[in-house]
């Protein structure tokens, strides 16, 4: 019996030991860990803004070019002949009305001469028609068809002179003789091409500007070109499309630059940088910018009233302190962290940062 009271006295003692600490458990003072509280449901999202004053800055336009010759024109024979010569080598420059290519004078000059010869007799034919008139012996009608003929006689001549010419083919303006597609003893018909003259100096640099920059862009306005080799060029727009590339809706634009030494070729990639005079901008962290439902690019900022507002922007200018961005009036608390999360109208929590 005693044995037994032992073993009530033990059960009896642990089920108040489990007890005691299932109390002490189930206790919010009590050591055990307690579950964490759930975020009430009308708590504000929180986000980080910076105040962005406005500042008045030179805006410059930055686009994709290439540089290009601002005239290139293939030189052509207007008549038929071999090549007898081509006393330029390609890739040489060349001066306006140099001998490209030279065809065989053939026939021609003997056509020259007899033409010539014809002009001489119908002009004695219609001296001595004049002088016979003069005296009664010749009618007006002879000597009007005396006149008639030499007048034909004159024109042949010019025919027969202008064919002779044109057995050279010159350059048409100062430039580079780029390319020759004639060889000596070639055929060429009318049509046919000599070589190619390119004129690089000055030198083009062409870009399609975006309908959001388009607007912005001036005849005259100053321009730098940047190369890959780091080479510079500097000038400015000629010429902006009125008429946009109906596949591309953009505005191709034309930057002349001079080219002195033709150092630059034709066909280089290029980064231009249009100026665009002064305006308002702000200088915003290139992290800030998303696109809303629309897709379009821009930046949340908060409102005095603490709700989220949206403003479609457009990027200026890339710099390492940020993008400076164009579409904002005055100064604007910029949401720089937490922007995608939250809500055009959306009201926040806001911790203020530099």
């Amino acid at each position: 019996m005693r044995l037994k009271s032992q073993y009530v006295f033990i059960i009896a003692v642990v089920g108040v030991l489990a007890l005691f600490f299932l109390v002490r458990g189930l206790s919010p003072h009590g050591s055990g860990k307690a579950e964490a509280k759930p975020t009430p449901p009308n708590a504000l999202p929180s986000v980080q803004a910076r105040l962005t004053p406005e500042s008045v800055r030179e805006l410059t336009v930055v686009m994709r070019g290439r540089t290009e010759a601002v005239r290139s024109v293939v030189v052509r024979s207007e008549t038929a002949g071999v090549v007898a010569a081509t006393p330029v080598l390609q890739g040489t420059p060349v001066k306006q009305g140099q001998v490209l290519c030279r065809l065989a004078v053939d026939a021609r000059q003997a056509s020259l001469d007899q033409a010539r010869a014809q002009l001489k007799s119908r002009q004695l034919s219609k001296d001595a028609a004049t002088q016979l008139a003069a005296k009664g012996y010749r009618s007006q009608t002879q000597v009007l068809q005396a006149q008639a003929d030499l007048d034909a006689a004159q024109a042949a001549v010019r025919q027969a002179e202008i064919a002779l010419k044109q057995v050279e083919l010159r350059a048409p303006f100062d430039g580079v003789f780029d390319h020759r597609d004639a060889q000596v003893g070639s055929y060429l018909s009318p049509g046919q091409a000599c070589g190619t003259v390119v004129d690089l100096n000055p030198m083009l640099v062409v870009g399609d500007a975006p309908e959001t920059e388009a607007g912005r862009l001036r005849v005259g306005a100053p321009a730098q070109a940047r190369l890959l080799s780091g080479q510079m060029l500097s000038g400015r727009v000629r010429y902006v499309a009125h008429d946009a590339d109906p596949q591309t809706r953009t505005y191709h634009l034309e930057v002349e630059a001079p080219n002195g030494g033709l150092a630059v070729r034709s066909g280089l990639s290029a980064e231009l940088r249009i100026n665009a005079g002064r305006g308002p901008a702000h200088l915003v962290p290139v992290s800030a910018l998303v696109l809303d439902s629309a897709g379009r690019q821009g930046l949340r900022f908060v409102q005095p009233d603490g709700r989220v507002g949206f403003a479609p922007v457009t990027v200026l200018e890339e710099t390492p302190q940020g993008a400076w961005v164009g579409g904002l009036s005055g100064a604007v608390n910029v949401i720089t962290v937490g922007q995608s999360f939250v809500a055009d109208g959306q009201k926040v929590r806001v911790a203020q940062v530099r």
